[in-house]
């Protein structure tokens, strides 16, 4: 199954793929079955349940519509960097032999279509292809041979990042919560939709339909069962939390010459099977000063 979050005339709503295309409802129609944060929490076939209610609702012209990212307030974004060697490599780390892992806020998410802001005080704004995985209920000390059967589903992440104030700390949290510079969707596709973990897919990101990054999925260091097995030996993940799982080699920061993303700039990031997540690239307005 392939779900959209999207608004219209100012009314969220949530969309399936049928035959036909997309069909759904908006959030203030009566039979409306809920946003997914809500329907992943609720469990017990929900989301099947409501792909058949949504079905039976109206077409959804998807370019008539601003697309949301797919969970817009999970109660935890949890990230990893270093997950490819080729890109630990390029970066000047070892390989670590634990996650390296960072937290986003929501306030930093924006959906397929939103421009992803270059900030005023950076030029350093880079571009992270990966792929999301997001949990299907509460998980704590799981093994790694069951962690698969806490997916949910899965869609695409640009973890855009304003390098000079990543490298300011040790902690990469600056670098990584910039408004407008989380890119998630376009869609959530749900796990029994794509082989297990995403094994098999590939990666890449694409600047002004140039390929900047390309790699497997196969090729992360630590897999998607790996991630929740470790994550969950520490914390308790809740349904609708969103784990972004590592880019590849190729990022701007590591090229000769240095390759930031600017105003005018379309990136785009593809993952087999979970489509094209595009976001065009603008600059931030300054923020005016109070008196």
């Amino acid at each position: 199954m392939k779900f959209a979050s999207f608004a219209k005339d100012g009314v969220t709503g949530l969309a399936i793929e049928t035959a036909e295309g997309f069909r759904g409802l908006l959030s203030d129609e009566p039979d409306f079955p809920g946003d997914l944060l809500s329907l992943i929490r609720e469990g017990d076939g929900a989301l099947a349940r409501a792909a058949e209610i949504l079905a039976t609702g109206e077409a959804v012209d998807m370019g008539a519509v601003t697309y949301l990212p797919p969970i817009s307030d999970p109660e935890k974004i949890v990230c990893v960097g270093l997950n490819y060697s080729d890109h630990s490599a390029e970066s000047g780390f070892a390989q670590p032999d634990f996650p390296t892992l960072f937290g986003r806020f929501n306030s930093s998410l924006i959906g397929h279509g939103a421009p992803i802001l270059r900030p005023v005080v950076s030029h350093q704004l880079d571009y992270e292809g990966e792929l999301v995985a997001v949990i299907s209920r509460e998980a704590r000390d799981v093994s790694e041979a069951e962690a698969l059967d806490y997916v949910s589903g899965y869609s695409i992440f640009n973890d855009a990042s304003v390098r000079d104030y990543q490298t300011r700390a040790p902690q990469w949290t600056a670098g990584k919560n910039f408004d407008d510079t989380g890119a998630f969707g376009p869609w959530f596709v749900t796990a029994d939709a794509l082989p297990k973990g995403c094994l098999g897919l590939t990666l890449t990101t694409r600047l002004n339909g140039q390929v900047v990054q390309e790699a497997k999925i196969d090729q992360m260091v630590f897999s998607v069962a790996q991630i929740i097995s470790i994550c969950s030996s520490f914390m308790t993940l809740k349904p609708g939390d969103v784990i972004v799982t590592g880019t590849p080699s190729g990022v701007g920061l590591a090229r000769n010459p240095q390759l930031w993303m600017k105003e005018g700039d379309i990136c785009e990031v593809e993952i087999t099977g979970l489509g094209i997540l595009s976001n065009p690239i603008r600059n931030a307005v300054p923020l005016a000063k109070s008196a």
